[in-house]
């Protein structure tokens, strides 16, 4: 997998991107928390400045991503986000601090071009028999960090301060541009949808994806993975409090054993890639998931949660790596950009529906409630990609793929 340069060059990309992100996230929650005297209200507004361009821009991202070129998209991406941090210490130093939420708003804003044309050059320059170790490295990346960046962000900030961070955010997210540099140049864009303007290609993508039944059922599972994570994702609080009697900072150890667990499953997935069908371990991955997550929710003891906690996050890269390798294989090059930004957000969308139901939820039934139907929606999630796995099973019977 290392030797093919394409995945060299953008896992080394996203690394750096990813250490950036975390730094800056960081650092922007720990400065305005200490000078707005832990305010609620606009700590609540640096989430919203770093998760609403996910719904603003994800489709507008990945349909201007297949009118460009995608490695000229990402380099521009990545040296925008730079020189926006830039300006966000300048008049940080101003004494202008809501700078940082416009700051962080306008850099998630670019990462939604840049990340649909990362898929474009995965489709177009890796091999069919490459794609789902590559994919599982990429989730492996995001397992890292997760378990990293928010020491990694805490550190820096309180060991040298919010300017120094952002300076070095900066610099990241030049290098990652200038990695991605380094790939050869772009072939010509294939026209995609027939020719027109920028409305008409955006609706010509939608159409596709109505039309292409994997997508559709991708489509459907992520959307109730997606509300079934929403669901349990604010709650994890009171499972330590209530079902496991300990203290609020307990909370952290069962964040890092989940994160490490992802770890090690992201590793193990690249080993066996070549060898499982990406449906199979999808469908694998999401029904262990279900049995975990209820049994998380019933458990009252330590020894029983830590080992389901490691379960589920071993199997999260299953998940993730097949949802991606098959969005991937049953997209058209040309149209890469517009899927990857319409099912993504289906993801998160559904997820912070889940979200904002989950207090109402636990209050009106229980928190075992929640966490059983977070299981059952989860399964049905399975079920939805049952008629994906059989058709899959007759078309490798029926002959070999095209």
């Amino acid at each position: 997998m290392w030797s093919n340069r394409y995945i060299r060059t953008i896992i080394l990309s996203r690394a750096l991107l990813h250490s950036g992100i975390w730094i800056r996230n960081y650092a922007v929650l720990l400065y305005v928390t200490d000078l707005t005297n832990n305010n609620s209200t606009y700590v609540s507004l640096i989430s919203v400045a770093e998760f609403a361009p996910l719904f603003l821009f994800a489709l507008i991202g990945g349909t201007f991503a297949d009118r460009w070129r995608p490695k000229r998209t990402m380099v521009w991406s990545d040296l925008l986000s730079a020189f926006s941090v830039g300006a966000v210490l300048l008049a940080l130093l101003n004494g202008g601090w809501i700078a940082l939420l416009v700051g962080s708003f306008v850099s998630a804003s670019l990462s939604q071009f840049s990340q649909p044309s990362a898929m474009k050059l995965y489709k177009r320059h890796v091999p069919g028999e490459l794609l789902q170790s590559a994919m599982a490295m990429s989730q492996t990346l995001v397992a890292v960090f997760t378990v990293l960046g928010p020491v990694i962000g805490t550190f820096i900030y309180l060991r040298f301060g919010i300017e120094v961070s952002l300076v070095l955010t900066a610099l990241l997210f030049l290098g990652s541009s200038l990695v991605l540099s380094s790939l050869p140049g772009d072939a010509e864009e294939p026209k995609s949808g027939g020719a027109g303007g920028f409305f008409k290609e955006l609706t010509a993508g939608m159409r596709y994806i109505g039309s292409n039944r994997p997508l559709r059922t991708l489509s459907l599972t992520f959307a109730v993975v997606g509300l079934a994570s929403g669901v349990t994702q604010p709650l994890q609080i009171f499972l330590v409090i209530e079902r496991l009697g300990q203290d609020k900072a307990f909370l952290q150890w069962l964040v890092m054993t989940n994160g490490a667990a992802m770890l090690a499953g992201g590793i193990a997935i690249m080993g066996i890639a070549k060898k499982v069908k990406p449906q199979l371990l999808l469908m694998v991955g999401l029904l262990v998931t279900a049995v975990c997550t209820a049994g998380i929710g019933a458990s009252t003891a330590i020894g029983v949660t830590i080992p389901l906690l490691v379960i589920s996050g071993f199997v999260y890269p299953c998940i993730q790596g097949g949802i991606q390798t098959l969005i991937v294989r049953n997209t058209e090059g040309a149209f890469m950009g517009r899927v990857s930004g319409a099912i993504t957000p289906a993801f998160m969308g559904m997820m912070v529906i889940g979200m904002s139901l989950s207090g109402y939820l636990k209050n009106a039934t229980s928190l075992l409630a929640v966490y059983a139907g977070s299981g059952a929606l989860i399964i049905v999630g399975a079920l939805l990609l049952l008629p994906l796995v059989a058709e899959k099973r007759g078309y490798a019977k029926s002959g070999p793929a095209a």
